[in-house]
């Protein structure tokens, strides 16, 4: 890099916030000011892109600088495997590396925090133990031996529903502050330094701190509104207006006990003299729905509340100001490695693959998106056209499935097979059109330019915009080993249930997998 770089990097993920309820982002109530200070001096990105509307492969194509399809990682195969992850580059490179969230995903289960030299999750149902020590080695051996990898799946498929049982309205109490205080903790004692953190608190289920519900869902019991996504897209359970507007207040809250804290952090590293030795990446790893489109939550879906996010970054090389180009979460991976003079590649182990640094990937390079500069043989999937395109990619969604399924049962309702519940997709996006391939039912097409609520399908429509978008998704799927077209079997039932003894049923049972 040309200009003198900070000498550590801070990651702040905020897990499934939108960018539209944030005050850098236009919104009218006052979520975030402490985000809307750090935007004064950081460049706000206006389109970028996740490339799954899902933690799992969103963090693992963080880690990894690979797509989705290309590592692996996702709710069929709940695992990041065969792939030399950001943090053991770093580590390996001197950078001393760490890990903080609450998030289930993000734990030594599914290899995402591989390479971290400290970590810690701070989600009650995943022992610390598992972290270091023989339980470690006990989880590896489970992975490793086919006969046991089906229990493996299922526990890790407890994931983030375990934060729903867990995390009532009376005993809820944000992980976030406790992961503040070990980012502080670890950061005053490194030399040079990656710390991530992912931040949960806008996730369901909504049980804001009261002093955030009461300025942002005054009078709003967080009990009574529905907190199961899959009641209402199963169609057991309807959500009018109001309880809407009861919803968003709550969601809003969390998001302001997510700023207030990341200005603590960010206070905390002005007054030790951090600031500006450090860049900070502030994002979200996709959004949410309320309602829009008869969806809530994350799933079943690519547009654009959940796969257009928020992006700010604090770097020398880049200025206080709002890009308009389309830019992607997959970019931050090289950026990282820029930043901190790495050049990656080497795998940490033979069998690995390892991404190398590539500047026309890095946001803080002159040659950002210059692929046209770049032989065929060397582009990866992703430098398809002209650098204007994003891809997005969506496996079907086997965990929300089992509990869709049992909700639309006890509600009477049998979902159709040909639906989106049961699809796989993918995306291609510019800032003025999207193309999704859909393999159950019909594809979807947008002009966003002039149909940002993505109200009206021109798949089938003669659209200039539109063809060239499809064209090129096309492409991105030959490089990454064809289109989905094999839609999978209906039975998304999980035989191993039966295999388990009485106490793991009965652990299934309490966290919503069995009735």
């Amino acid at each position: 890099m040309s200009i003198e770089s900070p000498e550590n990097v801070l990651f702040v993920v905020m897990d499934t916030v939108r960018k539209d309820r944030l005050t850098p982002y236009g919104y009218d109530r006052p979520t975030t000011p402490n985000l809307a200070e750090f935007a004064e001096e950081a460049t706000v990105f206006e389109q970028a892109v996740a490339p799954a509307p899902w933690t799992l492969p969103v963090h693992a194509s963080l880690f990894t600088g690979m797509y989705p399809s290309q590592h692996g990682a996702d709710q069929e195969n709940p695992y990041l495997e065969g792939a030399t992850t950001l943090a053991q580059t770093l580590s390996s490179a001197g950078y001393d590396t760490a890990c903080y969230s609450s998030n289930a995903w993000i734990t030594p289960y599914t290899h995402l925090t591989d390479g971290f030299d400290d970590q810690d999750n701070f989600f009650e149902v995943m022992p610390g133990e598992f972290l270091s020590g023989p339980l470690a080695r006990a989880w590896k051996a489970m992975n490793d031996n086919e006969a046991l990898r089906t229990l493996a799946d299922k526990l890790v498929s407890l994931g983030n529903t375990a934060h729903e049982y867990f995390a009532d309205s009376e005993g809820a109490d944000s992980k976030t502050p406790a992961v503040i205080d070990r980012t502080k903790s670890f950061i005053a004692d490194a030399d040079q330094s990656f710390a991530f953190i992912n931040l949960m608190d806008a996730h369901l289920p909504y049980h804001p701190p009261e002093e955030f519900a009461e300025e942002f869902a005054p009078g709003v019991d967080s009990a009574e509104v529905c907190q199961n996504s899959k009641e209402y897209n199963s169609g057991a359970r309807d959500i009018g207006d109001d309880e809407w507007a009861d919803i968003r207040g709550l969601y809003d809250a969390e998001i302001a006990h997510i700023d207030d804290q990341l200005g603590r952090l960010f206070d905390w590293l002005k007054a030790e003299g951090k600031w500006d030795d450090t860049m900070v990446v502030v994002c979200a790893d996709h959004g949410e729905l309320h309602g829009e489109h008869d969806l809530y939550g994350h799933e079943f879906c690519l547009y654009d509340p959940l796969v257009n996010v928020p992006l700010m970054i604090k770097h020398p090389a880049l200025d206080a100001d709002r890009r308009e180009d389309q830019v992607e979460l997959v970019d931050l991976y090289h950026t990282v490695l820029d930043v901190l003079d790495v050049d990656g590649g080497t795998p940490a182990s033979p069998a690995e693959d390892a991404v190398a640094l590539d500047r026309t990937r890095s946001l803080v390079s002159d040659s950002y998106r210059a692929f046209e500069d770049l032989d065929a043989a060397d582009r990866d999937p992703g430098q398809r056209g002209d650098g204007d395109y994003a891809f997005v990619e969506y496996s079907r969604p086997v965990v929300e499935l089992n509990q869709l399924e049992e909700k639309a049962a006890d509600a009477g309702i049998t979902l159709p097979s040909d639906s989106r519940f049961y699809s796989r997709m993918r995306a291609a996006r510019r800032t003025d059109a999207k193309y999704v391939r859909i393999d159950r039912i019909e594809d979807e097409a947008y002009r966003l330019d002039e149909d940002p609520a993505e109200t009206e399908n021109l798949a089938d429509a003669d659209d200039p915009a539109i063809e060239a978008t499809d064209e090129t998704l096309a492409a991105f799927e030959s490089a990454v080993g064809g289109a989905w077209t094999d839609a999978l079997d209906d039975d998304v039932s999980d035989d191993s249930v039966d295999e388990m003894d009485d106490e793991a049923q009965e652990r299934l049972r309490d966290l919503g997998y069995l009735e």
